[in-house]
Parts: structure tokens; C-alpha cells; sequence
């Protein structure tokens, strides 16, 4: 296994890293290395910058209007990207429907769906969770009943609640797990639609969190109309579809290169509070920066085996795992270190840089209570890691 860059590989992650520093918009990346409020505007400018240069479907392959590059090229770029300060490309239209799009999709429906994508122009929403069923995904109660509308052909008529929908005050479209059968076993009646979030019947409820931000929706159908020709795939086959959509996020989700970032962040915020030289506090970070070197050293792994040709290891439920405690530890210390200073949540504070100033005018520790707090939920979505280790159980122990 060599985990080394080629000369190819090296100069490739060079023209990702001059094309981002001379395109990445210095007020967004400020706001990404010191954790601030990134609005609707900051994430859509980046995203059709990338679309712009046909790269915000940069694991896409060719035929589908992406660059067709391999897992390594694509590593390097999101390696690039992070450490530069750019906002995680929000995944719910490029990294998980997408590529369900792709594989399981008509060519009317690719043709439809996949330009907007690509483009960044459509926000798309996530509609997996309800009040009833997270981590049982298979659970969803939220309703599709087919009808024959004269004149229109066949509908769905969707009724029903999802919740914890990321960002859902944005989303334009929405792709969700839909309940078509109750005969046999849950996983069998249940079916992949795409729905316009215009559509009459549509409400999202932002809910509100200890920030004062709503990052997270309820989104509700009442007597929601649509097309049949929304369906992916066949009706009842929707939880293939969800399974192939949940390796995406579960690999999205472990988010190495973020940890690289936010590990020098965190190194910033010990000095600049003065407890870096502390021993005890340096073990800490030394086994926080251990683990994020072990993690990249897995996703390489993989790369390794891909780019050999070999099969890659079924390892996103242990990339997650990982990944997901890294990020929950790295935010812990960064409370630690900061103290009383990261307890408030008060935005205009934060905004005017109260907490102190490094120099070049980069705030310090804001705000570390809200990203503290807002990463407890990764161990929980995209399948809790209690479930997640029974996954890799099975597939290790059989």
C-alpha cells in the first residue's frame, strides 16, 4: 500500500490550490476559519462559483457534467477546499441525490434535475427523519397514496410530517422516503420521491435552537400533489435507493480535512488563551491530532485500494464513527480552552470580535458554545453510531 502522492497527483492538488485561493471570496473564508455565521448568500455565491467552473459536482463523473476525476483527485480538492476556509459544499443536492439521480434515475428525470444541481442555482432539502423514526429510518410513516388524476396521469398524494431537515427554510426541492406500502416487511413499502417544496400543502416550521439560529425544520404534507413521473425508480424499491444515498453521507459525514482545519483552530485558540503550554492540555491536542492523522491515513487507505483497483474496504459506517467523535472532541477542547469566554451566545457580540482578536483581526474563540453544542448531533445523524458499530460487527465478524 503506498500512500505517497504521485508527481501528477502533487502538481494536480497545486492548480486546485492556486484556482482557490485566487476564486474563494476572502469574507466567506474569514467566516469558515473562525466559525461565524455563514448565511444562504455565503453558501450559494460559493456553490455557483464551483458550478461555475463544473465543479461542484466534483465527484460526478463525465458523462454527467463532472470533471471525472478519481478518488484521489477528489480528496486532494476537498482537502484544498478546507484548509482554504470554503464552506462545506452543502451535499443534500451534489453529494447524496445526485448520484441516486445518476444510477437509479430515467434519462428524462437526469436531463430534469441533474443541470440545476450541478449549477448550484436549486437548493435541494433532505426528508428522511420524522418524530417516529431516525435512526430506524425504516420506520416513516409520512403517507404517498397513488390516484389517477383525468387529464394529469398518475399522482401521489403525500401526506405526513418530516423533522430535523437540514437547512429546510432554503429548499426549493426536496427528496424524501415516502410510505406506498404497509404489506410485509417496513423496508419493502417504501418509495423515493422528488418534491417541490413550492408545491400547495408544503409548510416548513424552522425550529429554533439554543443559538437562536434554525438551522434545523419540520417540514409537513398536507394532500401534497405529485407527479408520478417524481418517482425514482419503482414504487416499494425506495429503501435500495436510501441505502445507496446513506454511504454518501456517512463518508461525507467523517469530513477529515474540516478536523485538519479546525485542529489548527483549536491550536490557535490555546494560545491565544494561554493555556497551550499547559502539559496536560498539549496531551490532549496530541491525541486529538493522533487520531485525525489515523483517520486520514484510513480515507488514504482506501484511495490506495481504489486507485490499485482493488476493493476498497465497506468502511463509511467506521469512517463516520470516527470522524463524528473527532469533530465532538476537537470542539470540546475548544470550550475548555476558552472558558467562561465560550459560554455566551450573544450573535452581536461574537460578530464585533468581543472575545479578542488575533492578529489580522480574526476573531478568537466565537462561537465556540454553538459549534460545541451543534456537533452532538453527528454521532446521531446519518445513522446513530451505536448502530453504525453493530454494522461494522457484522461485516467483520459475519
Amino acid at each position: 500500500m503506498d500512500l505517497a502522492f504521485t508527481p501528477e497527483e502533487q502538481a494536480f492538488r497545486e492548480e486546485i490550490r492556486a484556482w482557490v485561493q485566487a476564486n474563494l471570496p476572502a469574507d466567506i473564508s474569514h467566516k469558515v476559519h473562525n466559525a461565524l455565521r455563514l448565511s444562504r448568500d455565503d453558501m450559494q455565491r460559493w456553490a455557483r462559483i464551483l458550478g461555475k467552473k463544473g465543479w461542484l459536482g466534483h465527484g460526478w463523473p463525465k458523462e454527467f457534467g463532472g470533471p471525472g476525476w478519481n478518488a484521489v483527485q477528489k480528496h486532494l480538492f476537498e482537502e484544498e477546499c478546507a484548509l482554504a476556509g470554503a464552506p462545506r459544499v452543502v451535499p443534500f443536492g451534489p453529494v447524496m441525490v445526485a448520484p441516486v439521480i445518476m444510477a437509479f434515475g430515467t434519462p428524462e428525470q437526469q436531463q430534469r434535475f441533474l443541470p440545476g444541481i450541478a449549477s448550484g442555482d436549486v437548493w435541494w432539502s433532505q426528508g428522511y427523519s420524522e418524530p417516529g423514526a431516525g435512526s430506524d429510518l425504516a420506520s416513516v410513516k409520512c403517507k404517498a397514496e397513488r390516484k389517477t388524476v383525468p387529464g394529469q396521469g398518475d399522482t401521489f398524494i403525500v401526506n405526513g410530517q418530516k423533522t430535523w431537515t437540514t437547512l429546510g427554510q432554503y429548499g426549493e426541492w426536496i427528496f424524501c422516503l415516502v410510505r406506498t406500502s404497509n404489506e410485509g416487511k417496513p423496508q419493502t413499502g417504501i418509495s423515493f420521491l422528488l418534491i417541490d417544496m413550492a408545491s400547495p400543502g408544503v409548510t416548513v416550521r424552522p425550529i429554533k435552537l439554543l443559538d437562536g439560529e434554525s438551522e434545523v425544520n419540520e417540514v409537513w404534507f398536507d394532500n401534497v400533489e405529485v407527479p408520478a413521473e417524481n418517482l425514482i425508480g419503482e414504487e416499494n424499491k425506495g429503501w435500495t435507493y436510501a441505502k445507496h444515498l446513506l454511504s454518501h453521507e456517512r463518508t461525507n459525514i467523517a469530513d477529515v480535512n474540516r478536523s485538519k482545519r479546525e485542529l489548527e483552530r483549536l491550536k490557535r485558540v490555546a494560545r491565544a488563551e494561554g493555556v497551550y503550554d499547559n502539559l496536560r492540555f498539549r496531551d490532549e491536542i496530541a491525541r486529538l491530532e493522533v487520531d485525525v492523522v489515523a483517520l486520514e491515513m484510513l480515507v488514504l487507505r482506501v484511495l490506495s485500494a481504489e486507485k490499485s483497483g482493488k476493493n476498497s474496504l465497506d468502511i463509511a459506517g467506521l469512517l463516520k464513527i470516527k470522524g463524528s467523535e473527532i469533530q465532538q472532541r476537537y470542539a470540546e477542547l475548544m470550550m475548555l480552552a476558552a472558558g467562561p469566554f465560550s459560554l455566551p451566545f450573544i450573535e452581536e457580540a461574537m460578530e464585533a470580535g468581543w472575545q479578542g482578536d488575533f492578529p489580522g483581526g480574526a476573531v478568537a474563540n466565537a462561537p465556540l458554545a454553538s459549534t460545541y453544542f451543534n456537533l452532538r448531533k453527528t454521532t446521531i445523524y446519518g445513522g446513530s453510531n451505536e448502530v453504525q458499530r453493530n454494522i461494522v460487527s457484522q461485516f467483520v465478524l459475519g
